[in-house]
């Protein structure tokens, strides 16, 4: 026999005794219907590979980017949501304000319907009397006006005229 044949017999030897020793179970694995459940499984992954005919990074890319494109769709609607929400709400305040100051002031046009009303107002706020009366004047020290101090930060009002003031201002 030559070299070759007997390489196969020992290759054949070899396989037959590895399967003999095997359990039964793992040859049962080795048959052709495991080969066909391998063949379609790969055949499923492959599939799957050639989605769209991209790669799992290209894929991940491409659903990052559309993602990434909701947000974007999303974002500006939702700022301006936002904020119209805000500006309701201070109109809101706004508009309790300006109810309660109307409320007021047809409290105040109710009281000046009163003629006896109309009249202490104008005694008191314009000082008229009426025919016939002596109107009086008393100037107690405390009611007199008491001269303004320049507030903090305010300059006080300039006297003279400007060249007198830049006169002085250079003759120290």
């Amino acid at each position: 026999m030559t070299q070759r044949s007997r390489d196969r017999d020992r290759r054949g030897a070899r396989a037959e005794s590895s399967a003999a020793r095997r359990p039964v179970r793992a040859r049962r694995e080795t048959t052709g219907r495991t080969t066909l459940r391998r063949g379609l499984s790969a055949k499923r992954a492959s599939g799957a590979a050639k989605v769209l005919g991209m790669s799992n990074t290209r894929r991940a890319a491409v659903v990052a980017i559309v993602v990434c494109a909701l947000a974007f769709t999303i974002a500006v609607p939702l700022r301006t949501y936002l904020t119209q929400k805000s500006e309701v709400t201070v109109q809101e305040q706004k508009r309790a304000e300006l109810q309660q100051e109307v409320a007021n002031l047809q409290a105040r046009q109710n009281q000046l319907r009163d003629p006896a009303q109309i009249e202490a107002e104008a005694r008191k706020r314009l000082r008229y009397v009426m025919p016939g009366e002596t109107p009086y004047m008393v100037q107690l020290p405390e009611d007199k006006a008491q001269p303004q101090a320049p507030q903090p930060g305010q300059q006080p009002a300039p006297q003279g005229a400007w060249y007198e003031r830049l006169w002085h201002s250079i003759t120290g």
